[in-house]
């Protein structure tokens, strides 16, 4: 919190400067602010006889997260004295816009910024990309980042964060790099910002790469840092670098730190470590928050584990007074549902004191469908589609449901009604990270450079897992078809091809884990043949799909086959 502003203006008082040291009179607006003081710092500023732009940009700043801010900003324009606005009082303008999404204010603070030569400039720029990456306008911010004159260690750090933040990660790491090039000296903000990037798409060389970086740089024990570090690696599936980097920060990290490490567990389903860690955070003093039984609640809903979910659910609000947010009854809903307690988990989505969104209902699509219960998985099909009409999941898993009772008409009807409404499935895709490099690939990809290899080593693959006893698992085929088509199909999911090519000769070490990420479900055929084609290769097989990791080892996944 810094010096006492009491005291400060004390000595003020004492020594004469209140009444004549316009500076002293601004520091202490500043010392007001910081402590929380707004009455105390408007009260300051009105006992100065002239306020100059830094007077005024001291007030501006006190009230960043209130339209106060830009109250006292017309204020400063129409006093009698003309006082135009300097980077600082735009920065603290921009600050307001971007906590209050006043996207309309903030074009005009662009376009006065631009009118008084200060746009270009690294203080007010860096101020206007961070307000565009917060309203989501992340092009623009690109446009002011691209115009700047000179891009100080600020300038990229806002780029880069604000890159990561909007889920452009490619990108925000395309800018960390070019930061390199600069030869611009990295933050703690630039790095976790790049951290966050490479783990949204499961980059784990660039992790171990980027925690390189950070011991070169000393900024490896910083605790921002560290906790990015922790959240990259479990984000990525390495849960034991993620622990080790725990371990050695543990003393200094904060209640976010310890709910970072116990949600890379969550992600696993490890709900003994989460357990564990939440038992040694209270040892250490420290009270868990919504965070911590978040990842708590998620444990049990990927371990699947209702009854456990709704105890601590329950001691969450009794014994720790902490009221849940809806996405602990998401979590809490999609534990019920897939126990095939889905009426109960459908009665607390109605009764819940928050509206239920979209996840809430996806929720409860996937889990009826799951356990073949078409009449509410038309139910929730419809909930969902109030909510958004173009959302392709609603119809996907509805058919999915459709194809498995071999209700062939339902599930053409369903493609119809997507096709009448114009709404497009959305496609599969599947990444590898191979030396520092991401391979895509699409269903049915022939795009890839090594693609006659790729579908060589896939139709060995199979051949040998069919010899072990693997039967291909129909009832998520969309289109009722021939078995040698159905066979094709199969075959050749997005998710085997990265396998495939991972697999090559001089693509990933022999013995190294391979780890594979898909922007939907992993289908039941993928989670049945990776099953088989771990104990034929011998390997460690991760999987990252949208819900969950599912590490593939000796002819078992970690999920328990519950996902």
């Amino acid at each position: 919190m810094g010096a006492d502003p009491r005291r400060a203006h004390a000595r003020a008082i004492t020594s004469g400067d209140a009444a004549t040291n316009r500076g002293a009179l601004n520091n202490l607006i500043t010392l007001y602010s910081k402590s929380g003081r707004r009455s105390e710092a408007l009260r300051v500023f009105e006992s100065i006889p002239s306020p100059n732009v830094v007077s005024w940009t001291s007030l501006i700043s006190t009230f960043h997260d209130s339209t106060l801010s830009f109250r006292h900003f017309l204020s400063m324009l129409r006093h009698r004295r003309r006082i135009l606005p300097n980077n600082r009082t735009l920065a603290a303008l921009l600050k307001t816009c971007a906590s209050l999404s006043a996207l309309s204010f903030g074009l005009q603070v662009h376009s006065l910024a631009r009118k008084l030569g200060l746009s270009s400039e690294p203080f007010t720029a860096s101020a206007l990309v961070s307000f565009y990456c917060k309203t989501g306008f992340v092009d623009h911010a690109r446009k002011v980042f691209d115009e700047m004159l000179d891009k100080d260690e600020v300038c990229f750090s806002s780029m880069v964060v604000g890159l990561a933040q909007n889920s452009r990660p490619v990108e925000a790491l395309y800018y960390f790099a070019e930061m390199r090039r600069a030869g611009v000296v990295s933050t703690m903000y630039s790095v976790s910002g790049a951290l966050r990037a490479a783990s949204e798409m499961a980059m784990f060389e660039q992790c171990r790469i980027l925690h390189g970086h950070t011991v070169m740089t000393g900024l490896d024990l910083n605790v921002v840092v560290g906790s990015a570090l922790i959240d990259g690696y479990g984000r990525c599936g390495l849960v034991r670098e993620a622990r080790a980097m725990f371990d050695e920060l543990e003393m200094v990290l904060n209640v976010v730190g310890w709910s970072t490490m116990m949600s890379g567990y969550a992600q696993q389903g490890d709900f003994k470590n989460v357990i564990e860690l939440l038992g040694l955070m209270q040892e250490r003093g420290m009270k868990p928050d919504q965070y911590s039984f978040l990842a708590v609640l998620t444990a049990f809903y990927h371990a699947g584990m209702a009854e456990e979910a709704e105890r601590w659910f329950g001691r969450m609000k009794e014994e720790y007074g902490l009221e849940p947010w809806l996405e602990h009854y998401t979590c809490l809903i999609g534990a019920m549902g897939k126990a095939g307690e889905l009426e109960s988990a459908e009665t607390v989505a109605l009764t819940m004191p928050f509206e239920p969104d979209a996840a809430v209902w996806r929720a409860l699509l996937s889990t009826s469908t799951y356990h073949g219960k078409t009449d509410i998985a038309w139910k929730m099909r419809d909930k969902l589609l109030e909510i958004n009409p173009n959302d392709d999941s609603a119809y996907v898993l509805l058919a999915n449901a459709f194809a498995s009772a071999g209700r062939w008409d339902e599930v053409k009807e369903e493609w119809k009604t997507m096709k009448d409404k114009r709404v497009r499935k959305e496609g599969g895709r599947s990444w590898i990270e191979v030396r520092g490099e991401v391979h895509v690939f699409l269903a049915e990809d022939r795009t890839h450079e090594r693609r006659d290899e790729i579908y060589e080593k896939l139709a060995e693959l199979m051949e040998a897992i069919e010899r072990l006893g693997y039967v291909p698992v129909w009832n998520e085929m969309l289109h009722e078809v021939d078995e040698k088509q159905k066979r094709e199909a199969l075959w050749y999911h997005s998710e085997k091809l990265a396998l495939a090519f991972g697999l090559l000769s001089g693509s990933t070490p022999p013995g190294k884990a391979l780890r594979i990420v898909k922007n939907l479900r992993i289908c039941r055929d993928c989670h049945e043949a990776f099953k088989y084609i771990s104990r034929v290769v011998d390997r460690e097989i991760i999987v990252r799909d949208v819900n969950r990791y599912h590490t593939f080892l000796n002819g078992s996944c970690s999920c328990g086959d519950n996902w």
